[in-house]
């Protein structure tokens, strides 16, 4: 698997009952978010505040994304459905 379809998977795969925020890395800025929409290549992030020039929503391609912060204080288990394990 590459790193666009590891990524592609975490969003696809994001349980219902965790908040669907964080703070998302790429090569250009840093940003947290309140809430996302998928499409096969694109995600498409709704900022929690807007940038400088006003911008609320960030479209981004899975290959762009470097890091993802998730700020939820669940149990590490909770992640389990977005294809983490304790051992492969």
């Amino acid at each position: 698997m590459n790193t666009d379809e590891d990524w592609r998977a975490i969003f696809e795969h994001w349980p219902g009952d965790l908040p669907r925020q964080g703070i998302l890395t790429t090569a250009l800025d840093s940003f947290s978010f309140n809430d996302f929409l998928l499409s096969r290549g694109l995600l498409l992030f709704e900022r929690d505040r807007p940038d400088a020039v006003g911008a609320r929503k960030v479209v981004l391609a899975y290959g762009s994304i470097l890091a993802l912060k998730l700020i939820d204080p669940g149990p590490i288990t909770r992640y389990e459905p977005l294809g983490f394990s304790r051992a492969l």
